[in-house]
């Protein structure tokens, strides 16, 4: 029994050294390059932002509510406040409204990059509650508004801006460099993105890398990081709808049948929501520990990420607390519509649920479906796929020339931020790119925070000049990064 206690002290001391060890050796991985030269920008450029704001490029669902005329002002728009880009880059038009910037390299040996943007923006559900009209592109207190400020026409005009300046200053790339902007992301790119891949593919083009919008740079919304985190989203979430129903003999509500078809789909939905999917720490999520952890301000959030396999129940435990926390390490299952009856007296015939997931890296489409089935175990439902589902595409590494050449120019022009990798948990058009490049990020240089994240989709979007300005400074100093070396 003494050596066994003995024994017992000896594994619990060792245990415990190594947790220490590991924890004073969980070194920093950001890098501290000298900052990039702050250049002049022009006011024109806060002029052709403000702009491209109020040409109303909105996406609609119903395909009858599509106004052309407002794509092509925006094309025109383009070569005009960007003479040198219209006449000394190649343009291609894909579908008449995405377009394709080519600006040729010196040596073609390189693979090029590709820099991505979106022209769409989705509708505006009430322009009176806005403290600027939303297409007004209107600009006070320091900030630009208008439908599109954040999502996404800050990388079409950031880049767009920075190929200007750099052409200005006769800079020669030694890699092709391209500008991809699609002209329906915000209903799910198949004519925007997905021919533009198939364009370029037909073409031979194989990127080095490929960068889209994605995540920011974070303002207080880290938990344990008290300075500002630039996330390089290396993985997206996949998106998986499922539309439910079944069909029951209905009647007078004075008489209800003991099951009604309400009653059975309540029933399915409710297995769906009780019975979440397991927790994942997924690739982007490793990562995301491996780049922050040594940034946390407490010793045991260091120690909980510098040894994650013995301290994992915790870390799962931490980040299910909060919707977002539990959306990174779980396909989350969201009832997003439920239909059924007409009148207060009638029992409905017919019920019908739509369930949305999005799923994590390694989870399919018909692992949801498959999941589904099992839970429910109800013949009686009819489970039909939505018009509109992505798989999760795979991970991105971080130990590649594209995350490096990111975390350089973000350090670069941001000095004082944090850089670290993690998983996005919407869609973006990135996810069409994986055919001509299996190095793709997501990241737009500007700040996000408590305040202006509901405006994402929502009321009142708007962007700060100085962001602009500093997004036009990351775009020209990542070009310069990536087709100087």
């Amino acid at each position: 029994m003494k050596n066994l206690l003995i024994i017992s002290l000896i594994l619990v001391g060792a245990l415990v050294g190594y947790i220490i060890f590991t924890t004073f050796t969980f070194s920093s991985k950001q890098i501290q390059p000298d900052p990039a030269e702050k250049i002049l920008i022009p006011n024109s450029a806060i002029e052709n932002f403000s702009r491209a704001l109020s040409i109303p490029t909105i996406s609609h669902e119903d395909p009858a509510n599509f106004d052309p005329s407002a794509f092509y002002e925006f094309a025109r728009f383009l070569k005009e406040a960007y003479p040198l880009s219209s006449s000394q880059l190649e343009i291609t038009y894909i579908n008449e409204f995405s377009i394709i910037y080519k600006w040729e390299g010196s040596d073609n040996s390189l693979p090029p990059i590709i820099l991505m943007g979106h022209i769409d923006v989705v509708p505006v559900e009430d322009p009176t509650q806005w403290t600027e009209p939303p297409f007004s592109g209107n600009i006070r207190d320091g900030k630009i508004w208008g439908r599109g400020a954040i999502d996404d026409k800050i990388s079409v005009i950031g880049n767009m801006e920075a190929v200007e300046i750099l052409l200005q200053e006769e800079y020669k790339p030694n890699r092709t460099v391209y500008l991809c902007f699609g002209h329906d992301e915000e209903i799910g790119g198949e004519k925007g993105a997905s021919a533009i891949v198939d364009h370029l593919k037909n073409r031979g083009v194989n990127a080095a890398f490929v960068l889209d919008e994605g995540f920011a740079i974070t303002q207080g919304m880290v938990p344990g990081i008290t300075k500002d985190v630039a996330l390089i989203g290396t993985a997206e979430k996949g998106f998986v709808t499922l539309e439910l129903s079944v069909s029951i003999e209905g009647g007078h509500s004075s008489m209800p049948a003991h099951e009604t078809s309400i009653d059975v789909m309540a029933k399915a939905v409710t297995k769906l929501k009780d019975n979440p999917f397991p927790y994942l720490i997924s690739q982007p999520v490793q990562d995301f520990m491996a780049y922050a952890g040594p940034e946390m301000n407490s010793f045991t959030s260091r120690m909980a990420f510098a040894n994650p396999s013995i301290f994992r129940p915790l870390i799962i435990s931490t980040l299910s607390k909060e919707p977002s926390g539990n959306a990174l390490i779980r396909t989350t299952t969201s009832p997003t519509i439920f239909r059924a009856g007409i009148k207060d007296n009638i029992i409905p015939i017919q019920a019908k649920a739509t369930v949305n997931f999005r799923t994590l890296p390694g989870t399919t489409m018909q692992d949801v479906k498959d999941r589904v089935l099992t839970l429910i175990d109800d013949d009686r439902i009819v489970i039909k796929e939505g018009t509109f589902n992505s798989e999760a595409p795979g991970s991105s590494q971080v130990e590649t020339f594209g995350y490096e050449t990111l975390h350089q120019s973000i350090k670069e022009i941001f000095p004082q931020v944090i850089v670290a990798p993690n998983l996005v948990l919407g869609a973006t058009d990135s996810r069409h790119y994986y055919p001509i490049s299996d190095q793709i990020y997501r990241f737009v240089p500007f700040y996000l925070n408590k305040d202006n994240i509901s405006t994402f989709h929502g009321t009142d979007e708007h962007l700060a000049i100085s962001d602009l300005e500093n997004a036009i400074r990351f775009y020209r100093q990542l070009i310069l990064n990536a087709t100087s070396k």
